[in-house]
């Protein structure tokens, strides 16, 4: 059996439950960059998955990409159709899903230094990583928002999108700090 079907072709593909829309859609949009977004995070993990130091930033990735893959099948499906998806996607995300992802930014951003200045993305390659990752998220809950201005969004999915990227952040200087590779903060713009 063939993994191409040849259904999109024409520049249009299925949503859950039979209904076809253009891939510019905004809806195929948003899951389009949940998905990119949990490849982020899948190549950040892959950055530092051997670092005993870094194993809770792993374990907190893991479920995250968990997580994307239900708001991916929750925005891939038009609202009408929302009850009939199957488990684990008929539950939608854990309500306490948001307040998860603030108490692990507590618990990481009282070990790290306050900010005084931006920070520019970096570090070592572990943090760059997660940094990328974050930048994505930003993306993905701008896309979230945009569907969200002309068609249903399930609810909780732009909260958590928006308390990841801050998660994210978090997590990337946690990562820096614990690989010892310094932040590197912005200066502004050279005279």
């Amino acid at each position: 059996m063939a993994i191409y079907t040849r259904a999109g072709d024409r520049g249009d593909t299925g949503l859950f439950g039979g209904a076809r829309v253009p891939k510019s859609h905004l809806r195929v949009a948003a899951y389009g960059e949940v998905d990119e977004l949990n490849s982020a995070i899948g190549a950040a993990r892959a950055a530092f998955r051997d670092a005993p130091a870094l194993a809770s930033v792993d374990q907190g990735l893991a479920r995250i990409q968990a997580d994307c893959f239900i708001i991916g099948a929750l925005l891939a499906t038009p609202a009408d159709k929302l009850g009939k998806l199957s488990p684990p996607f008929d539950a939608g995300l854990p309500a306490d899903a948001p307040k998860r992802l603030e108490d692990e930014i507590d618990a990481w951003d009282k070990n790290l230094a306050p900010l005084k200045t931006f920070i520019l993305p970096g570090g070592g390659q572990a943090g760059a990583a997660v940094h990328l990752a974050r930048a994505v998220s930003r993306r993905a809950e701008r896309s979230a928002v945009a569907l969200a201005a002309v068609e249903p969004v399930p609810e909780g999915v732009i909260v958590y999108l928006n308390r990841l990227s801050t998660w994210l952040f978090v997590a990337a200087r946690f990562v820096n700090k614990e690989t010892g590779h310094a932040e590197t903060p912005w200066m502004g713009l050279k005279k």
